[in-house]
């Protein structure tokens, strides 16, 4: 049990706080806005995340093979999504403008963003596929599983939020504060785009 336990907190960890959407724009919303403000974007992720563990659990993965459009709708209304997320850190103004307030990405931006996010249900699909705990009872198995992977994330998630607040000095330059924006920007595209083209081979 605490060899499969370890496995799966490291599976978990290697697989949710690899370089993608969500952890980018974390980082992203800290370096921009700082750690306080980035919360509800935190929350809101964490959030997203918890219903795509619930979705893999109940077979969300049969329904996309049952219905292989439903695959492709959700992963294309994500990637948009992504991309508007994108625009909206790469547009970001400067900390401390007098609108900065209004374009923080919020609860709802976080929630959306993983809800969408392919690379989350394609994480739990090979989880809860490979590396269920060892219970006896199936269900408790799954929930314990769903359990973990939700505290895994919050403990990654935060860290990359915290990462992006430690170079939030760095944004006080403006050249630099665009630079770093738009780098983030494109890396949370290029890495949704990766997502997408290994879920569609």
């Amino acid at each position: 049990m605490t060899e499969a336990l370890f496995t799966l907190i490291s599976v978990v960890a290697l697989l949710l706080g690899s370089p993608g959407p969500a952890p980018l724009a974390l980082a992203a919303v800290g370096a921009s806005f700082g750690i306080t403000r980035g919360l509800p974007f935190l929350f809101g992720i964490l959030s997203g995340l918890a219903i795509a563990i619930v979705g893999a659990i109940i077979g969300l993965s049969t329904l996309f093979s049952l219905y292989p459009t439903t695959k492709i709708i959700v992963q294309v209304i994500g990637g948009l999504y992504i991309l508007y997320v994108a625009f909206k850190i790469a547009s970001a103004p400067m900390i401390g403008g007098s609108n900065t307030q209004h374009r923080i990405p919020s609860f709802v931006d976080g929630f959306i963003l993983n809800l969408l996010n392919p690379k989350a249900y394609a994480a739990f699909f090979a989880i809860f596929s490979q590396f269920t705990l060892p219970l006896e009872n199936n269900t408790l198995s799954l929930f314990a599983t769903g359990v973990v992977c939700l505290i895994v994330a919050t403990i990654v998630d935060s860290i990359w939020l915290m990462l992006g607040g430690i170079i939030k000095p760095i944004f006080k330059k403006p050249l630099q504060a665009r630079v770093i924006r738009i780098i983030f920007a494109i890396l949370m595209i290029i890495a949704v785009a990766r997502t997408l083209l290994k879920l569609t081979n």
